[in-house]
């Protein structure tokens, strides 16, 4: 059975009101949702480019595992949002954007733990 996409964006993005955007991005195919009344940074193009690029990143993470463990997700901090990165199912990765202002680390224990059950 195909996993529920949609559904999973659905639920990461009710969880914390921190949240701006949930996608996720696998087999080149993106699936996305924005809180309502956020505009989005970035093209849908723009998105699809850097998740692509996410991906690779992710890849050449996967190749040091065995020295220092698997990686479980990815956070980086940019002007204007938090960007958090953790793979899913094959190659796929969920990409979640919150305000400066949002929990990180509550936000990443909530989406992992919402993951786990798709």
């Amino acid at each position: 059975m195909p996993m529920d996409y949609d559904g999973l964006c659905d639920e990461i993005l009710r969880c914390d009101p921190g949240i701006r955007y949930v996608a996720v991005y696998d087999y080149g195919e993106l699936h996305d949702r924005t809180r309502k009344g956020e505009e989005s940074l970035l093209s849908r193009e723009e998105t699809e480019m850097s998740l692509s690029q996410a991906v690779y990143r992710w890849s050449t993470r996967k190749k040091t595992t065995d020295k220092i463990g698997r990686p479980i997700f990815a956070l980086a901090k940019y002007e204007k949002i938090y960007r958090i990165t953790f793979p899913i199912s094959g190659a796929g990765l969920v990409l979640i954007s919150a305000d400066l202002e949002a929990d990180v680390m509550g936000i990443i224990e909530k989406a992992t733990a919402i993951r786990s059950r798709y």
